[in-house]
C-alpha cells in the first residue's frame, strides 16, 4: 500500500456555534463553544490515517498545551507524528464560527505553522524519499510549499496540492503539482478568472491544464466536483445529506481521494471521496467528524441531480 507524507498546518480549532454570524459592529449570542484538533494539514493526515493508509505528518506546534494535545490526538488516530517539531511560539489556532445552516467562517492565526521552513524540510528529507505521495496546502509559508514540492519531484514522487487558503501561486508551484484540488473560489483566485457559473469554472480549469497540471479536481460543495485532465471533463454529483458543519469537508475529500486513488481510475477515487465528505458534513468539528473506512464502506445515500 502507498505511503503518504503530509507537509502542512497543525491547529487547534476554537469553534462557536450560532444561528448566524455577526455583522461588523454587531454583537450576538452563540449557542455553544468547543475546541477540536484541526489545521488543514493535520485534518488531511488524520483523514488519510483513519481511512487506512500509512501517513506521516510534517509540521510544527508550539511548546504549549495545545501542541501536546494535538500531537496526541493525531497519534491516537494513526498518524506517524515522530517528525513533528516544537517551535518557540504559540501553536496555530483557528477561530471558527458555524451557522445553523452548516456554513462556516474561519480566521486562522498561524503561530508555529509559520516556522515550517526549508531547513525543517531538509531535516526530514528521508520521510519524503520513503513516501509515495506528498500532500501540501497553503497554511505554511509558500516558499516552504514550493521547496517541498521541488524535493518530492526530485525524488520522483507524486504531488498533490490543496491550494487553501487561496493565494496567487507561482508557475513553479503549479507545474510541480501532479494533482491540484481547490474549491471553486480557490480556483478563481489561482487563475484570476470568474467562477460564478459552470462554464466559467470549466474555462478556469482548462487554464490550469495549460500550465501542465495533470489532473484538476474542483470541489463544488453540494453540487459535487469537477474532474478535468487532457482527456476528461466529468462532473461528479454530491450526496443528499443534511449538512450541520462543513468544516474539514474539503480536507476529508482529499483523504478519501488518496485512500482510493488509482492512476487508471481517478473517477472511482472521486466517488469514494464524495462519500467521505458527505459523512463529514453531517457531524461537528474537523478531525472528530472524519469517518473510518468501515463507515464509508457502509454509507448509503442518494445523489443530487447533476447541475
Amino acid at each position: 500500500m502507498k505511503k503518504v507524507v503530509v507537509v502542512g498546518s497543525i491547529n487547534m480549532d476554537l469553534v462557536t456555534v450560532c444561528n448566524k454570524a455577526p455583522l461588523g459592529g454587531e454583537t450576538l449570542f452563540g449557542k455553544e463553544f468547543f475546541q477540536v484538533p484541526g489545521g488543514k494539514g493535520a485534518n488531511q493526515a488524520v483523514a488519510i490515517a483513519k481511512l487506512g493508509t500509512e501517513v506521516t505528518m510534517l509540521g510544527k506546534v508550539g511548546n504549549d498545551s495545545f501542541g501536546q494535545e494535538l500531537i496526541k490526538a493525531m497519534e491516537k488516530d494513526g498518524v506517524k507524528v515522530e517528525h513533528i517539531e516544537y517551535a518557540n511560539t504559540a501553536t496555530g489556532i483557528a477561530n471558527i464560527i458555524v451557522e445553523e445552516n452548516g456554513q462556516n467562517r474561519i480566521l486562522v492565526v498561524p503561530g508555529a505553522n509559520g516556522y515550517v521552513d526549508k531547513a525543517y524540510i531538509d531535516r526530514h528529507l528521508d520521510v519524503i524519499k520513503n513516501s509515495d505521495i506528498l500532500v501540501v496546502q497553503l497554511e505554511i509559508p509558500l516558499e516552504t510549499v514550493e521547496y517541498a514540492l521541488s524535493k518530492a519531484k526530485e525524488f520522483g514522487k507524486m504531488t498533490i496540492l490543496n491550494p487553501a487558503p487561496a493565494v496567487k501561486l507561482s508557475d513553479d508551484i503549479i507545474k510541480k503539482s501532479d494533482i491540484i484540488i481547490p474549491n471553486e473560489s480557490e480556483l478563481g483566485v489561482i487563475t484570476g478568472l470568474e467562477v460564478d457559473t459552470k462554464e466559467h469554472i470549466q474555462k478556469a480549469a482548462k487554464k490550469l491544464l495549460e500550465m501542465n497540471v495533470k489532473n484538476l479536481i474542483v470541489t463544488l460543495g453540494s453540487s459535487g466536483s469537477l474532474h478535468v485532465n487532457k482527456d476528461t471533463e466529468e462532473f461528479h454529483s454530491a450526496y443528499k445529506v443534511k449538512a450541520i458543519d462543513t468544516t474539514a469537508a474539503g480536507d476529508s475529500f482529499i483523504g478519501g481521494f488518496i485512500r482510493a486513488y488509482s492512476e487508471d481510475n481517478i473517477g472511482e477515487a472521486i466517488e469514494f471521496a464524495t462519500k467521505v465528505s458527505a459523512i463529514v458534513v453531517t457531524r461537528r468539528g474537523a478531525q472528530t467528524s472524519i469517518p473510518t473506512i468501515e463507515e464509508v464502506e457502509n454509507f448509503k445515500g442518494d445523489k443530487n441531480e447533476k447541475k
